[in-house]
């Protein structure tokens, strides 16, 4: 094995706690805490990613040393590990809920590869300062579609945090699903997650909430220098300017990309927001499968409807708002956070438009376009049509001659479709002769459609099944799906059963359809 880079500048240049001894309590004037995983009894990696331990330098044989499981079980420390946990507040579903941190992220440190930089950390490796009432633990089920979402988001290029491994603990642990007074016990797991970095933009609100502007400003500096170098020759002022711009660019780019694979969050809180636009906290996400706008997986949500998958765009501009006001406390030029705001406006406009356009197949979006999608946005919502099934057999049709029936199995229920089938019959005819303007061969059309529209997402009840048979001791489907998932836009032969609707089953079946924040 190759020997280790560690450079952990996050700890190295940002004030920490003063306290090393673990107990839960409220931390002022630092951005991390010292923190030892707490070790578990049987570890077992049952799970990795050869293209994230590429990324680190490394290979699937050398995560199964013993001395690479020890640590990604936090059952020891490799050379120049120096493991913390770090503090932010946020916003929670809506409201400001105070300090928060990583109350079961333990990192591990950043390493340094091909002049990229990594952070390592353990989801579940334990209690930290910022655990509250938890015990820092997540169960199988979650770091299960943690691992897999990560590297499915990944290979459908949206911007993403990364997972290296899944580590069975050994340990049980107690959890209340649905928060319904049956809790029961479930088997404990630890997943390592990988990214360039883990700031969020709670990171910045908290010490703007607390006056502590001294290290606001400090953080500012920080994460520029380090996770945007290439802002670093401008002048301060631009530079900030520059820099909170793009956090609202990449955010934008990200809902634009969570819309086109039809991916939902579930709990886009202010600490759930990444500072480079990358998807962060896998929790209680889904995919659409019948498409609704109105669709949340998060049982908590289920009235509020806050997270849903139409509001999703709305509700990263509100979080970006939240910390242009954690970041005007130390910028006084209030235009330049203003600018930023137009820019997440106008990008998202822009890049919605040509990702639509992509979808359905034409060159370019025109303004007029807007009516189309619309219509066809109605029709799918009224009639339950499967999202992903649905577009990517669009780019099969015969603009010259639409024949409906091609996309007949897309539908969950035929009454709907008939009910709707005129206005059905009225939108293809429009649409093809949309198509037709452009004069596209059809062949060109279909394969840049494919390009976009994916044949395999990670379906709520693919991770059930592999959910399931992990619990009974059975880890080989999840290596199965995450090797589909490493291809979500080719058609794979034998794979046809990866790339079905949800079945009836599913519909109500808990973690098919909806799932709690609980771990």
């Amino acid at each position: 094995m190759a020997s280790l880079n560690f450079d952990n500048r996050f700890i190295r240049e940002l004030p920490g706690d003063p306290l090393t001894v673990n107990q839960t309590r409220q931390v002022n004037a630092a951005f991390w805490s010292i923190v030892t995983p707490t070790p578990v009894p049987h570890p077992q990696l049952i799970a990795s990613s050869v293209e994230v331990a590429a990324l680190l330098g490394l290979t699937p044989t050398d995560l199964q040393q013993p001395e690479w499981v020890a640590a990604l079980s936090g059952n020891g420390l490799l050379d120049g590990m120096s493991p913390f946990a770090t503090c932010y507040g946020g916003h929670q579903f809506g409201q400001w809920a105070g300090q928060l941190g990583d109350g079961r992220a333990i990192s591990l440190g950043e390493l340094l590869h091909n002049n990229q930089r990594w952070e390592l950390q353990l989801k579940g490796a334990g209690p930290t300062p910022y655990s509250r009432r938890a015990d820092g633990r997540a169960v199988l089920r979650s770091s299960i579609r943690e691992f897999l979402c990560s590297e499915a988001m990944f290979h459908l290029g949206v911007p993403t945090t990364h997972a290296l491994s899944l580590v069975l603990t050994g340990d049980a642990i107690w959890r209340d699903m649905f928060y319904d007074g049956n809790p029961k016990a479930e088997p404990g797991a630890i997943v390592c997650r990988v990214a360039p970095s883990f700031i969020r933009f709670g990171h910045f609100q908290l010490p703007a909430m607390r006056g502590e502007l001294s290290q606001l400003n400090q953080l500012i500096d920080f994460t520029i220098a380090r996770d945007f170098p290439h802002l670093s020759a401008e002048p301060a002022e631009q530079r900030r300017a520059l820099w909170f711009r793009e956090i609202c660019t990449t955010t934008a780019t990200l809902m634009v990309e969570w819309t086109r694979v039809g991916f939902v969050h579930g709990v886009m809180n202010t600490d759930n927001m990444s500072i480079l636009g990358l998807t962060i906290d896998y929790g209680p996400y889904g995919w659409v499968d019948n498409f609704d706008l109105n669709w949340t997986p998060n049982t908590t949500d289920a009235e509020g409807l806050r997270y849903c998958f139409g509001r999703q765009p709305a509700i990263a501009r509100w979080n970006l708002q939240r910390l242009a006001e954690a970041l005007a406390t130390v910028m006084t030029d209030q235009d330049i956070l203003m600018q930023g705001i137009d820019a997440f406006d106008e990008v998202f406009a822009q890049e919605m438009g040509n990702m639509l356009a992509a979808k359905l197949g034409w060159q370019q979006w025109q303004s007029e376009d807007s009516e189309l999608v619309n219509r066809l946005f109605d029709l799918l919502q009224q009639t339950e049509v499967d999202m992903t099934l649905f577009f990517r057999r669009l780019a099969y049709l015969d603009v010259t001659q639409p024949d409906l029936s091609l996309l007949t199995e897309a539908f969950y229920r035929d009454d709907l479709f008939v009910q709707h089938q005129t206005e059905f019959v009225q939108w293809f005819d429009d649409y093809s002769a949309r198509v037709l303007a452009e004069g596209v061969v059809p062949e060109e059309r279909a394969a840049r459609m494919n390009q976009v529209n994916p044949v395999y997402v990670l379906r709520n009840y693919l991770a059930q099944q592999a959910i399931d048979a992990a619990e009974q001791g059975n880890y080989q489907p999840i290596a199965e799906l995450l090797e589909v998932l490493r291809h979500p836009y080719t058609e794979q032969p034998g794979k046809a059963a990866y790339a079905q609707k949800r079945p009836d089953w599913a519909r109500h079946k808990p973690g098919c359809s909806m799932l709690s924040c609980s771990s």
